[in-house]
């Protein structure tokens, strides 16, 4: 499989954690919301990954690792032709930490219980949003790739 289907394998995975994500906002799972909005950016990135790099995305749950292992390369940033690039990396970063404690929160009893009483409608609302706009920007990277 060449990286262009690779990346469409990983596009594809993580439109399904999206959407499920937005399932899980109107059953009222807020905590699930926001492992899922993680879980669906994690996997665009590790797309991206591939598609730029050729070879498997680092094996981390940390999505700032991943988009800084392809796109603050110069070799790769430089192919990006978005003007607003280190922009919107800059606006992004906030919302690519933050699904990582998430992420931990959801995986781990003791971090679950404390974050689970924080993640309201109105958190999971908010990282919902916050998360399809990163979403998009970083699944719109994929069209300056060589491949």
């Amino acid at each position: 499989m060449d990286n262009r289907k690779k990346y469409e394998h990983w596009e594809h995975i993580a439109k399904y954690d999206l959407d499920t994500a937005k399932a899980m906002l109107k059953a009222g799972r807020y905590l699930y919301v926001v492992f899922m909005c993680q879980q669906a950016v994690e996997k665009i990135v590790k797309g991206l990954h591939v598609l730029y790099v050729g070879s498997e995305a680092p094996r981390t749950h940390n999505i700032w690792i991943v988009f800084k292992s392809v796109f603050l390369k110069e070799e790769y940033k430089n192919l990006v032709l978005d003007e607003k690039f280190d922009d919107k990396t800059k606006k992004y970063k906030p919302i690519f930490v933050k699904l990582l404690a998430y992420y931990i929160a959801e995986r781990y009893p003791s971090y679950k219980e404390s974050m689970g009483s924080e993640v309201t409608k109105e958190v999971a609302s908010d990282i919902l949003k916050k998360s399809e706009e990163a979403f998009l920007w970083v699944q719109s990277l994929n069209q300056f790739s060589k491949f």
